[in-house]
């Protein structure tokens, strides 16, 4: 088959392990980024089974149709860049594994990694070593501080974990299952929303982005914190209403604040305001970029095309297109 393989920036992909899986095939990785529909269907033009990192590229109907030699898309975790429906109405089948009882480690680490930059100034005081200054303020301990975990999945979870290991005091808001899931693990659950987001030192939000989640944390949520509070977003952007972290953090409640998504990526504008803001630290989406992860990740994206070219597609997400 000819496999094509977008937006691998760093030319990692070949180098795992999990690649010799493809041999036998035509494979054509691209390093770069191009959402435009003219260059990437002429890129893919030849293109059987097209291999996705993540929501890197959006799959649109204009492009699909674009595209009559493609059979498969193989991913993993969730879709909401593609059309599914389309894909389905073209005989495109769509495999994704979305690994349920396995969490990011990768993701929940980087969250862990970004409390404590946070907290403790590293990216600034590092900023003003290589500005030939030496300390530019003092930072704050998480210990014995409460760490609310919104959203207790499989990374809030590994999270809450990690918080409960540094001595902080763990909080949990979250779908009335996934509430009675944190209290059975021995975590205490807020009594509301508002209260959770008054209580909480640090705040992580860990949840999918869909249609009910888009926007759940609003202006007046943020309102509700402390002015020495840090909210942690390593999930997805729409989950914080548009322009309400920054106008938030204007107004002094969060002060802090730690993100790895963004609305619109990548980001190649430098002016972006939260870049701008010295309470601020942040990621350009690296929360599942390790290699330990890729080698998972691309096991799973690999084995799928192998099971579609032995005419038996596994892990579809729409099994629609199979009595086509």
């Amino acid at each position: 088959m000819k496999v094509t393989v977008l937006d691998d920036y760093h030319d990692t992909v070949r180098t795992l392990d999990c690649f010799t899986r493809l041999e036998g095939h035509d494979v054509t990785i691209w390093n770069d980024h191009v959402q435009d529909v003219e260059p990437l269907a002429e890129r893919l033009s030849d293109t059987e089974a097209l291999v996705l990192i993540r929501e890197r590229t959006k799959i649109r109907t204009p492009l699909l149709e674009r595209l009559p030699k493609l059979r498969l898309i193989s991913q993993r975790s969730v879709f909401p860049h593609i059309d599914i429906d389309t894909c389905t109405a073209r005989g495109v089948v769509v495999c994704s594994n979305m690994h349920a009882g396995t969490p990011s480690y990768a993701t929940a680490e980087l969250t862990w990694g970004l409390v404590l930059a946070a907290m403790r100034q590293i990216p600034q005081q590092m900023a003003s070593l290589r500005a030939g200054n030496w300390q530019i303020g003092v930072g704050h301990s998480v210990r014995h501080k409460t760490l609310g975990i919104y959203g207790y999945g499989r990374i809030g979870k590994a999270v809450a974990e990690y918080g409960r290991v540094f001595g902080m005091k763990v909080l949990v808001w979250a779908r009335e299952e996934a509430r009675a899931r944190a209290a059975a693990d021995g975590f205490a659950v807020a009594s509301g929303k508002d209260a959770f987001f008054e209580a909480c030192d640090v705040l992580s939000l860990h949840m999918r982005l869909v249609d009910p989640t888009r926007g759940i944390v609003a202006a007046q949520d943020l309102a509700r914190m402390k002015p020495t509070a840090l909210i942690v977003n390593t999930s997805r952007a729409g989950l914080i209403a548009p322009g309400a972290l920054v106008d938030a953090l204007r107004a002094g409640r969060p002060g802090m604040a730690a993100v790895d998504v963004f609305e619109e990526e990548p980001v190649r504008n430098s002016d972006h305001p939260l870049f701008a803001m010295p309470s601020v630290v942040c990621t350009p989406h690296i929360g599942y970029v390790s290699h330990e992860e890729y080698e998972l990740q691309f096991a799973d994206i690999f084995d799928q095309i192998l099971a579609f070219d032995s005419g038996a597609p596994i892990n579809v997400v729409n099994p629609d297109v199979l009595g086509r």
